[in-house]
């Protein structure tokens, strides 16, 4: 028996692929100023002039003005020839609710002998039923210095939204010559455990920031007395040779102020910038 043909207006249509974004960066500086480029959209950079007296400045700008399950961002930035760069996120990211599928972000940071690389991020805001997977490697040579962090906000929580169902993947690897020194990662697959008292209890923000650099216990009590003073759950310890601070807040604004206040210290003492945030993290 012959099944029926259905005329081509009965016969079910399957939707259309949602449209999905692969966005790249490559960046790579030498003798004090950029050396190679390229860039694929969403991910585009900018360059804006750097303040007398500090390094080259190349600024991350998703076009797309945010991110949807399935997207993927992937930067690679190189320092050479002792050089000395910031690389900033010019706003917060913003992460939408997903049908299903991930946002897998990779970033990739390598820094030769004697060289500084300051890696500064904005907050990652992730919508109720978001998704992201973003992996951060750091390989760093001999006496290079890198300054690096992320900011993790669970919903919008100016319009009072929570992080109910989703998932938040954050994960770290740090390498020095070739051997592993840190590695980390923070798996959030039930949004319970933030209101759990023995998870984030409470918590709608958290944060890192780590100092790769020779005498990080230069740095440490620094930072705790700057941190002593911050109203929410905060810490600095000196791991295989990597200084690293972690914030728990409850109220995200005041975790940002926090990580400016460590993180201008640590620009200024290990990089010779200025002991402030770059006026692009302000705006």
């Amino acid at each position: 028996m012959f099944d029926a043909i259905l005329p081509s207006e009965n016969r079910p249509v399957s939707p259309p692929p949602l449209p999905r974004m692969t966005g790249r960066a490559e960046l790579a500086f030498a003798d004090g100023r950029l050396a190679h480029l390229y860039q694929q959209a969403p991910l585009r950079v900018l360059f804006p002039t750097p303040p007398t007296g500090e390094p080259v400045q190349a600024a991350l700008v998703t076009t797309s003005g945010g991110l949807t399950g399935g997207d993927r961002l992937t930067l690679t930035a190189s320092v050479r020839d002792g050089s000395r760069a910031t690389v900033i996120a010019s706003a917060a990211e913003k992460l939408y609710r997903s049908t299903g599928d991930d946002v897998d972000i990779d970033v990739a940071l390598s820094v030769a002998d004697g060289g500084w690389l300051e890696f500064l991020p904005q907050e990652t805001i992730l919508f109720d039923g978001a998704r992201l997977r973003r992996l951060t490697r750091i390989d760093a040579s001999g006496s290079a210095q890198v300054l690096a962090g992320e900011m993790l906000v669970f919903g919008r929580t100016a319009r009072g939204e929570r992080f109910t169902r989703g998932l938040a993947r954050d994960e770290w690897r740090v390498q020095r010559d070739g051997r592993l020194v840190w590695a980390d990662a923070l798996h959030v697959d039930d949004p319970a455990v933030l209101s759990a008292s023995a998870g984030f209890a409470g918590a709608v923000a958290c944060a890192t920031a780590l100092l790769l650099t020779p005498e990080p216990l230069a740095w440490r009590d620094a930072v705790r007395e700057l941190l002593a003073s911050h109203g929410g759950r905060a810490g600095a310890t000196v791991v295989n040779g990597l200084l690293l601070v972690r914030w728990l807040d409850s109220d995200a604004q005041r975790l940002r102020a926090s990580f400016g206040q460590v993180w201008s210290l640590l620009r200024h003492g290990t990089g010779g910038g200025a002991a402030r945030m770059p006026r692009l993290w302000d705006i």
